[in-house]
């Protein structure tokens, strides 16, 4: 029986000790990165950026972490990001250790994907006018390619790399400025998504499936990556995607959606759910067929094409290479996961993950993972809570079954109980002269650049 990554269950309510030992479970967290960091202060600060992403506070930046901390300034704030000693990929490989201790699981996948963070200016590194996922148009906005670990307990990311665009290595001086280093060169998005999963093999962390959308699986390199080193997947591709079949007068290439149109029948197509949505079971029309990999029929590889039951125009299309005897509902499950980055992703960016106002390689990946470091936290939480729950519902829920905690409730009750936003008057007083004085610098200064550039004019 293949397991399910889609769970329900009854449980018991939430008490105040459950939320107190939530809180000592990030300090056992944060203990475990200390010596990541040379020197007590970014030590103590970086637990104190973690409370306050889990915090109720309004924005996630240096400014207002700092304030939750009850720090007067953020110049405390700015240094753990910006210039204090340690080692984000270091923490990465701890964020990896936790992940794997508390929602590792046999037949756990690997999903690939990007998310996109809009931003104002020139600075940022690697930021240009590109496609921006998260608002489905192209604007000034940096890439970030991640890797989320999905398994029957959970699911949070594991991986994250900076793409830089290729136009910033032709300006060596823009990216000394934003701190990129030297050593530093060009790589693709799917270069970035093989860096990461090179890091999961190297780790020897078991993987059953790799799952990623058409921007990764139509890249020939990485799939032939992936199957190098054994590791199965599932990858949507482009309808021109181009694949070799069997056909009676002998092996054809042809693009997935002629291979589609020639070779299907309506006899080949399924109607499967890939599990629940908040409306319910997300039904959708599948077709597999055999494809040959190197002109040989191995048994390894297919092609998968899903069609919507309402519109049967619109499809989508994926390469499949997975253990021989692999069967429709399998593939159907593995692709359902795909969807849990997502989730990974929003849960992220509600938690600050995108509110960093940084402009360095370094500082964005230590906001990044520091931020990545709090979601795991989130996880591990609801995996112990999915693991200790009775089947003894509450009298509220006698004609249906209790959810499970989720994220957001977490973080929630730890915000207004643990955590939460401190309201002293010296410290309100002090965060007011500082906000005052920054405008007025910042005043003074576009005053300043704005009147150069008139007497520029003028000149001319």
């Amino acid at each position: 029986m293949k397991p399910s990554y889609h769970t329900t269950h009854s449980g018991a309510k939430t008490t105040v000790l459950d939320v107190v030992q939530w809180a000592q479970e990030l300090a056992r967290l944060h203990a475990r990165i200390a010596p990541r960091f040379a020197r007590p202060e970014p030590r103590r600060r970086a637990l104190a950026y973690l409370q306050g992403l889990l915090s109720a506070t309004e924005r996630k930046n240096g400014w207002q972490l700092a304030e939750h901390a009850g720090e007067a300034r953020p110049d405390g704030m700015q240094r753990l990001l910006a210039s204090a000693v340690w080692n984000a990929d270091l923490v990465r490989d701890d964020l990896r250790a936790y992940v794997l201790e508390h929602i590792g699981a046999p037949g756990a996948i690997l999903v690939i994907d990007e998310t996109s963070f809009p931003k104002r200016g020139k600075k940022s590194a690697g930021v240009q006018t590109q496609y921006c996922g998260t608002t489905g148009q192209r604007e000034n906005c940096q890439v970030g390619v991640f890797l989320s670990y999905v398994s029957t307990k959970g699911h949070t990311l594991l991986d994250r790399e900076l793409y830089i665009p290729k136009r910033w290595f032709d300006d060596p001086e823009r990216c000394r400025e934003a701190g990129i280093p030297e050593t530093t060169r060009f790589q693709t998005k799917c270069e970035l998504a093989s860096r990461m999963v090179e890091r999961v093999w190297q780790a020897q962390i078991s993987i059953s499936w790799v799952v990623a959308d058409c921007v990764y699986g139509s890249n020939a390199t990485l799939r032939a990556g992936l199957q190098a080193h054994h590791s199965s997947y599932i990858l949507a591709v482009r309808c021109t995607e181009p694949i070799e079949v069997l056909t009676p007068t002998g092996r054809m290439r042809m693009t997935v959606a002629e291979a589609e149109a020639r070779f299907l029948v309506a006899q080949d197509w399924q109607r499967l759910s890939m599990g629940e949505g908040t409306k319910g079971p997300r039904w959708f029309d599948w077709a597999c067929l055999p494809i040959l990999h190197q002109c040989e029929d191995d048994g390894h590889h297919w092609m998968l094409i899903r069609r919507l039951p309402t519109d049967p125009n619109t499809k989508a299309y994926y390469v499949v290479f997975g253990p021989m005897g692999t069967t429709l509902p399998e593939m159907v499950n593995v692709i359902a996961v795909r969807w849990h980055i997502e989730e990974d992703f929003e849960t992220a960016k509600d938690s600050g993950m995108d509110q960093y106002e940084v402009r360095t390689w370094t500082a964005w990946y230590r906001s990044i993972t520091l931020a990545m470091l709090a979601q795991a936290y989130l996880a591990s939480i609801c995996a112990r809570d999915q693991s200790s729950q009775t089947a003894v519902p509450d009298d509220a829920v006698q004609e249906g079954r209790l959810l499970p905690l989720t994220r957001p409730d977490i973080r929630h009750l730890l915000g207004q109980l643990i955590w939460p936003h401190p309201h002293t008057v010296p410290l309100l007083l002090a965060w007011s002269w500082w906000r005052r004085c920054h405008r007025s610098l910042a005043c003074y200064y576009h005053t300043k650049r704005r009147r150069e550039k008139e007497a520029l004019v003028f000149v001319f």
